[in-house]
């Protein structure tokens, strides 16, 4: 299902213009690829956080220009490097009938037997690379980890999905560490956040 956003062009100005608009809620954005050239427009910022939390980041977006639409899907999210917010998406407008490359969360299902025994689920890698149909992009892509003990991985060979895999097949999804291991990639603490856009952030002028 296309999710569709309301867009209006704007045109390239100035750093002080692109503040003005973050100060009004607004979030300067670019669409971009196939039978598209590259235009600049602006989307209210909850409206699209919301649309990208509710139906998830992997969705396809119908980009309602002033009345023409176009399939899109989200690229390219650019943060301020101190405060973390968003300042600016980039959309990618597709071809419905082609496949295309995407990186698709994993999430883990279960509860693990190593961590059952003290042992700490980690998540090296969060995204997986597939190509897919964007009519056929999941929302994430779920990983049985009950069958894991301490020392066990779970890694792309692994998988046994419909998908076409691009993702290293040596990657490591996932790997129970022993009891007293620091690591900072404990599965659940999040996905990717350069690609999260929230919608209880204010839009954030640059200074």
């Amino acid at each position: 299902m296309s999710v569709i956003l309301q867009a209006s062009k704007r045109n390239i100005g100035s750093r002080g213009k692109l503040s003005n608009l973050r100060k009004q809620g607004k979030l300067p954005a670019v669409v971009y690829g196939y039978n598209t050239e590259s235009m600049p427009i602006v989307l209210d910022y909850t409206e699209t956080a919301k649309a990208v939390q509710k139906y998830g980041r992997t969705s396809v977006f119908q980009i309602d220009v002033e009345g023409k639409r176009v399939n899109a899907v989200l690229n390219e999210v650019q943060r301020c490097a101190l405060k973390g917010h968003v300042k600016h998406v980039d959309f990618l407008s597709i071809n419905m009938s082609q496949e295309l490359e995407v990186d698709v969360p994993v999430v883990a299902v279960g509860e693990a037997i190593g961590v059952n025994e003290g042992g700490i689920l980690t998540q090296p890698v969060r995204l997986l690379k597939i190509r897919v149909k964007p009519a056929e992009i999941p929302d994430h892509i779920e990983v049985d980890v009950s069958g894991l003990a301490i020392g066990d991985s779970f890694n792309v060979r692994d998988l046994n999905i419909q998908y076409e895999v691009l993702s290293a097949d040596e990657d490591t999804l996932f790997t129970v560490t022993p009891p007293g291991v620091a690591s900072d990639d404990t599965a659940g603490q999040g996905d990717d956040e350069n690609q999260d856009i929230k919608a209880t952030e204010a839009p954030e002028s640059e200074n």
